[in-house]
């Protein structure tokens, strides 16, 4: 069976300390598809993060590039397998440069934390009870 693939395109100020705070959170780089410009950070087998400098963003949008600082584009959310998980990830992101975003949710079913990368993209970790999702 197909599985289908995201790629997240995300501007960035400084794209080596982009790829020093993903590496720092656990994931790798991907070489084939990293340039001075751009980082391919691998978040899973389907999850991509391809973090451009501006000037490259810029090459496949005539929209202007929201200051993420600022203002919010997207909301990233990742699961993970436990609570534990949720709370390794966002420490984790805490730890290497990044900041909390929101308060705690704590639903007893579903658990989640948020992170702002240290370009201002907010990043969610949430847990679902798996019998949560099936009943």
């Amino acid at each position: 069976m197909y599985q289908q693939m995201i790629f997240v395109n995300l501007a960035v100020n400084d794209v080596d300390a982009s790829k020093k705070f993903f590496t720092e959170l656990g994931y790798t780089i991907n070489p084939q598809f990293t340039t001075e410009d751009c980082a391919c950070v691998v978040i899973s087998d389907t999850i991509v993060a391809m973090l451009l400098s501006k000037q490259r963003y810029a090459d496949f949008t005539k929209k202007e590039i929201a200051d993420s600082t600022r203002t919010s584009e997207v909301l990233l959310c990742l699961s993970a397998e436990s609570r534990e998980k949720v709370d390794e990830l966002v420490d984790k992101a805490l730890a290497a440069g990044g900041s909390a975003s929101g308060e705690t949710q704590d639903h007893g079913f579903m658990y989640g934390r948020a992170f702002d990368d240290p370009d201002g993209h907010t990043w969610e970790v949430m847990w679902m009870d798996p019998a949560a999702v099936q009943g």
